[in-house]
């Protein structure tokens, strides 16, 4: 059985961002191909202007064929934040997806065709009783939870759900949310 892994950041999750997240996942599980998308630079936070940002240049079409083309039994699809609005449309453009997993990390919640996917996945994430940013409510019984520690700041405990190092202190912006970063990849 093989994996793949096609991971799209959320809001302003840098180049520099992603292969952090690249290296630690790769040193984790050497034997899943990971692939990694940063925030396109022009788009804005929301899920309409990430989408259409993406989708410049032929990068949304050019994705969809990758994976596609992908020979692995089993294919990721992540999204973190805002980036789950890319995972969630790159997902939707595709002509099929009996071997797609798509995993949406405290962001944009999957439709209603893709949440009766039996494989989707919906993560919050929660420490000592503290919610994150974007915990998914009812979502078919997709909905997943990881507990972090030491992660009750609102920008700490978002990042845990990607960066099992996050903790208050390390990461309390956005800009730091990749810090020190050790990949959580809890959806494996």
């Amino acid at each position: 059985m093989s994996d793949a892994v096609f991971f799209f950041g959320g809001y302003h999750a840098s180049q520099h961002d992603i292969d952090a997240w690249l290296r630690s996942a790769r040193m984790q599980e050497p034997s899943v191909e990971f692939i990694g998308f940063p925030w396109p630079k022009t788009a804005g936070a929301g899920a309409a202007s990430a989408v259409k940002h993406f989708s410049e240049g032929g990068r949304y079409d050019a994705t969809i064929d990758d994976i596609q083309g992908n020979g692995a039994d089993t294919i990721y699809i992540v999204g973190h934040s805002s980036g789950c609005a890319i995972a969630n449309a790159v997902d939707a453009g595709l002509e099929w997806t009996e071997n797609i997993v798509l995993v949406a990390l405290d962001g944009f919640t999957p439709n209603a065709d893709q949440l009766d996917r039996e494989t989707t996945q919906v993560w919050g994430a929660t420490c000592d009783g503290v919610k994150s940013r974007n915990f998914p409510g009812h979502v078919k019984g997709r909905r997943k939870v990881f507990t972090a520690t030491g992660c009750k700041s609102e920008w700490a405990l978002h990042f845990s759900l990607v960066n099992a190092n996050a903790r208050d202190g390390l990461v309390d912006s956005v800009a730091k949310g990749y810090a020190n970063c050790r990949a959580n990849l809890s959806f494996l």
